[in-house]
């Protein structure tokens, strides 16, 4: 091979090598998103309970919000954080995305950090802004935001909430925190889980959840047969899901009670890559598979 053609194959499989040696955190940087920095409001209002990553620290962010902008700021992606619910009231188109980690009725006038409700106009401005083609994910807590508290907890019913119903399913208990295993469903579409075989396990608080849309696309599943508390005495279910809200990609993972978790880059990537899923960023096979993966979902107690 002449000298000249040498240099040149060479250079090209050093270029070829360098762009597979990328690391996972910069699948998302600014070349792969065309330069556009996307903005992205994460509410985290808790009325009925607070969970420690939302909780704001003496720095003035909580461990979530730091975790995202820190995120963020590696990804080409601008995180607005706030738990005042009056955002809704204004601008949303200035929003790619939303992110919830929220808890209880969000348009209830008293909650446990204080912040000010989010207005029946607003709540219903999201919606459709969802609706339209804005990104939406969820996190945890976010089950738990407009359930219906007094019906019984292990029944399905027919109707819930517009937010729930957008979201995909709602949270009815929760037991001990304990290590439990996600199963991964394939084929694979989000980049973190594709080297971890067949499940992961974690130790984290598992909500217990019912009322699954049927045109979910199941990512995770909660295997619930070594599971200690009576509500996870019931056949495997949905942790991790994705779906169509009209043009909207909405996520949701019920992943996410303990700092620890919010604070180990891993999982962090993950929910990043549920967020960049949802605001456009590569696409998910969304084939609606719950009756396949996870046939008993809707059974809530097998004694």
């Amino acid at each position: 091979m002449k000298r000249h053609h040498f240099c040149i194959v060479l250079g090209l499989s050093l270029h070829v090598i360098a762009i597979s040696a990328m690391s996972v955190s910069n699948l998302f940087s600014a070349e792969n998103s065309e330069g556009k920095t996307q903005k992205i409001l994460y509410y985290s209002r808790s009325v009925s309970a607070q969970h420690d990553p939302v909780i704001i620290r003496t720095d003035g962010e909580s461990v979530s919000d730091r975790a995202l902008k820190k995120w963020g700021a590696q990804n080409n992606m601008e995180f607005v954080c706030t738990k005042d619910g009056t955002i809704f009231d204004g601008d949303l188109d200035q929003f790619d995305g939303f992110v919830f980690y929220s808890a209880g009725d969000l348009d209830a006038e008293v909650s446990l950090d204080g912040a000010k409700p989010m207005s029946r106009e607003g709540k219903a401005r999201f919606i459709k802004a969802v609706q339209n083609g804005k990104g939406f994910v969820g996190f945890h807590a976010t089950s738990d935001s407009w359930r219906d508290v007094n019906h019984p907890p292990f029944e399905n019913q027919e109707k819930i909430d517009p937010f729930l119903e957008m979201l995909g399913g709602e949270f009815f208990l929760h037991g001990e925190p304990q290590e439990a295993k996600m199963l991964i469903t394939k084929p694979v579409d989000i980049p973190w889980l594709k080297d971890k075989g067949d499940f992961f396990p974690l130790f984290d608080e598992w909500y217990c959840l019912k009322n699954f849309n049927k045109d979910i696309h199941v990512i995770l599943i909660q295997d619930t047969t070594t599971m200690r508390n009576e509500c996870y005495q019931r056949p495997p279910y949905p942790a991790t899901w994705a779906r169509l809200h009209g043009k909207g990609r909405v996520a949701y993972t019920s992943i996410g009670h303990f700092n620890e978790i919010w604070e180990n880059d891993k999982y962090v990537q993950f929910f990043g890559e549920l967020i960049s899923w949802s605001v456009g960023r590569f696409d998910m096979d969304l084939t609606p598979n719950l009756d396949k993966v996870a046939p008993g979902a809707s059974i809530l107690l097998s004694k």
